[in-house]
């Protein structure tokens, strides 16, 4: 994503960008992974790995695009075909929101333990104390999420003291924190719900795993202000946009391998009505009849084909249909 070539720039001394000439010294926005020294995983090994005799399937995370074994990736990925997108461990504790989604829209799996991976045998995780003293955590904030809640739920009860063209939100202590039309109430109400914020006020894990995604789970997350502002500084706002997808991008490829196969000749016609279809065809071949026997003669005779010749024949051609269209009488009824 928004990866752009470094020809031109700072690395390159002596080459210019033919395509942007005026190209900046340093592209900002490029980030080089181990991918770009064929390094791949937390194991950061080349692939293929002629040292390692363990079959496994690479798998890319979505939001670093680094590729990871899955035997790395701290839980048994599901099996082929269950989830759709990875995203990496780094890249969870980069976007820890999505722990408050996972138990809703992630695939569940298996959790390894460290000491028995080689074993290859996969157990079910209890919760640790860690993890419970989080949870404990999580829900001290549950009850100022509460209240937060109680305040949008007041947000429809009329004003006693404004008459019936506005609408209060109340606050701590009934008292009232902002005034609305009430033509405008209806929207305000929806852009102050959050479903990160709700899923947060329930129980959720935090673990040093990756997790496994479903199709259109991206469309599930929250759009409201807060989270697209979160989205903009984690710098991971393609998360909410569904084309940014593997698959939308393979389905993209598949389609322009399809147009590029198309025969161009047989979209003309189909353009065309029934009589412009028969003139064409007939035209087409007149066309490959005279040009066949035009060349023939260069074969007998063993002669080379020049470009002037190859004009010529298309000049005579042209002469010899205006002559044709020229003879032609045309009646009318």
């Amino acid at each position: 994503r928004n990866f752009r070539c470094d020809c031109g720039n700072s690395k390159f001394k002596n080459l210019q960008c033919k395509l942007l000439p005026e190209k900046s010294k340093v592209n900002s926005g490029n980030k080089y992974n181990d991918n770009f020294y064929g390094l791949y995983c937390t194991c950061k090994r080349p692939y293929p790995d002629p040292e390692d005799e363990i079959p496994d399937e690479m798998i890319q995370c979505i939001v670093c695009e680094d590729w990871f074994h899955g035997r790395h990736l701290g839980a048994v990925p599901p099996e082929s075909g269950d989830f759709h997108e990875m995203v990496c461990q780094a890249c969870m504790n980069h976007c820890h929101f999505l722990w408050a989604y996972a138990p809703q829209l992630a695939v569940p799996a298996l959790t390894k333990v460290n000491s028995l991976e080689d074993e290859g045998i996969v157990l079910k995780v209890e919760e640790s104390e860690e993890q419970k003293k989080e949870i404990k955590k999580e829900g001290g904030v549950e009850h100022q999420e509460t209240k937060e809640k109680k305040q949008v739920e007041q947000f429809n009860e009329p004003s006693t003291s404004s008459g019936s063209d506005f609408l209060n939100v109340y606050g701590y202590r009934g008292k009232v924190l902002q005034k609305f039309p009430v033509e405008t109430a209806k929207t305000t109400s929806e852009s102050l719900f959050c479903k990160l914020r709700e899923l947060q006020s329930k129980q959720f894990f935090k673990k040093d795993t990756a997790t496994f995604w479903p199709s259109n789970w991206r469309s599930k997350l929250c759009t409201c202000a807060d989270c697209l502002k979160m989205y903009s500084e984690l710098e991971v706002q393609f998360l909410t946009d569904e084309y940014d997808t593997v698959l939308a991008y393979e389905n993209k490829g598949t389609s322009d391998q399809e147009t590029e196969r198309r025969d161009p000749l047989m979209d003309t016609l189909n353009s065309m009505n029934r009589v412009q279809q028969v003139e064409l065809i007939c035209e087409y071949n007149d066309l490959k009849t005279e040009l066949t026997d035009y060349l023939r003669r260069f074969a007998d005779e063993g002669t080379v084909v020049k470009r002037e010749d190859i004009q010529h024949f298309f000049e005579e051609f042209q002469s010899r249909k205006r002559r044709r269209t020229n003879r032609m009488q045309y009646y009318c009824s």
